[in-house]
């Protein structure tokens, strides 16, 4: 029987316990072991979808980024870390230089970036950026893995190469190898056609006819509008022997307009259809629940390929720090690099960077609105170092100097 007496220096000695332990995760706090995590972006006016069925976010990518400090923050309670995002976003037509100043101004080293391709290699040139690490979110070009990579950036969107390539294993694993490539007018549509090209080289398939979109609908609300659609793409898909049409829409201007409409009972795949991509609302396998929920709470809005980017940028700085024990940024970079540094993401295997072009290897999700398809690469697909190298610009044929 334990007296009062006795109870009370027993509590005590608990007591005494527990605020050793707590004292020196509070000290690292107290000691200025917050981590600021940069967010540079710019305000853009949004492009209306083909329907009104998913409307443009305006906070694109930015919430996936504040997730991904809430859940380093989650994790930092053990660690005695936390995390800070400090946002930078210029105006429309404003200056994204001078957005990127006043993050450096305030010491910010590790910055998140949701830009396209000439914003965001205008700023990795900055002289104030030469010891920086950008992690780029928004850019899916394959430029900046390639003949335009910097040293200083690291890219966390599948490659347009990768998106084209886990597609086209798909194909191949399905025996569907003859292609129906139709384009779209946009930069973007000709380089994704072009990695759809290479990709059916690389896993020998074939593209049957390669054909560019030039119809210009009238009033596609109209009563009678979806009459016209119908018969313009039926026409424009008849007396061709294929498989499959793969579409190459990144505006989406058309590319919803194809499924169910072409003259032969043909399945369409691509930037519309059954659709590559880095992350989709369908997917539940391997926890990514939890993601999608946590993000739907916070964002009231579900989850897309630059929201899972931001949110993939934050995680890896934060499994960095974890490990390092460290809140200097150039030790994290360092660390993020190496081929220690494994990020878990919800897709049944560990991510990591590509040391030769600085892009994050990733399987690529493969679905339409509904469901989750398939994840390349497929099997069968192999590599001397990674499955995972199967997918985009592989290191013998890469054109990336960064040293």
């Amino acid at each position: 029987m334990i007296t009062g007496n006795r109870r009370f220096s027993f509590s005590l000695l608990l007591g005494v316990l527990i605020a050793a332990i707590v004292a020196p995760v509070n000290d690292l706090r107290a000691g200025g072991q917050t981590i600021e995590i940069g967010w540079l972006s710019q305000a853009i006016k949004r492009i209306l979808p083909l329907t009104y069925l998913d409307q443009p976010p305006d906070d694109e990518g930015l919430q996936g980024a504040r997730l991904g400090i809430a859940d380093n923050n989650t994790t930092g309670q053990f660690t005695g870390q936390s995390f800070e995002l400090v946002e930078s976003i210029a105006s429309e037509g404003g200056d994204v230089a001078g957005a990127f100043r006043n993050l450096a101004a305030k010491g910010v080293r590790l910055v998140v970036t949701d830009l396209d391709a000439p914003k965001l290699l205008s700023i990795a040139a900055l002289p104030g950026a030469a010891h920086l690490t950008i992690f780029d979110s928004g850019a899916a070009d394959d430029r900046l893995r390639d003949m335009d990579c910097r040293a200083n950036i690291l890219h966390l969107l599948p490659s347009q190469a990768m998106l084209a390539d886990a597609l086209v294993q798909y194909l191949v694993v399905k025996r569907w190898p003859n292609i129906l490539l139709v384009v779209g007018h946009s930069d973007g549509d000709r380089e994704f056609a072009a990695d759809v090209r290479h990709a059916a080289l690389k896993f020998q398939a074939h593209i049957a006819e390669e054909k560019p979109w030039t119809f210009i609908p009238g009033a596609r609300r109209t009563d009678t509008g979806h009459f016209a659609i119908q018969a313009e793409v039926a026409r424009f898909t008849q007396g061709i022997s294929y498989d499959v049409l793969v579409v190459a829409d990144e505006e989406d201007e058309f590319g919803d307009d194809l499924s169910y409409r072409t003259f032969d009972p043909r399945p369409v795949a691509g930037t519309q259809g059954l659709v590559p991509s880095a992350w989709a609302r369908p997917h539940e396998q391997w926890g990514a629940t939890q993601l999608q929920d946590r993000f739907l709470r916070r964002a009231k809005r579900w989850m897309n390929d630059r929201d899972y980017a931001a949110w993939m940028a934050v995680r890896a700085i934060g499994e960095a720090a974890s490990h390092t024990q460290s809140t200097d940024p150039a030790i994290i970079s360092a660390f993020i690099r190496s081929d220690r540094f494994e990020l878990a993401a919800y897709k049944g295997a560990r991510l990591s960077f590509r040391p030769w072009d600085g892009q994050l290897r990733q399987p690529v999700l493969l679905a339409d609105s509904r469901s989750l398809v398939s994840v390349s690469p497929q099997p069968g697909f192999l590599h001397q170092f990674s499955e995972l190298d199967t997918l985009g610009i592989d290191k013998p044929e890469t054109k990336c100097r960064m040293n």
